[in-house]
């Protein structure tokens, strides 16, 4: 897997993704946050989006 998540979109992630995992331990009852808060995250942690090669998007300085 080639990095395509940057700088920026990183920490962006990173931020939604603990919002959406925040609001799902305050909630409880809104289970597909806590999930796409993961994924958030670990895109985030990974540097690495399934679907930006779909798009052909990359964020990562060249």
């Amino acid at each position: 897997m080639k990095a395509n998540v940057g700088g920026t979109d990183r920490v962006l992630r990173l931020i939604l993704g603990i919002l959406l995992l925040g609001l799902f331990l305050l909630e409880g009852n809104v289970k597909y946050f806590g999930i796409l808060g993961i994924v958030f995250i670990a895109t985030a942690a990974i540097r690495f989006c399934p679907f930006y090669p779909l798009l052909k998007i990359n964020t990562c300085k060249k």
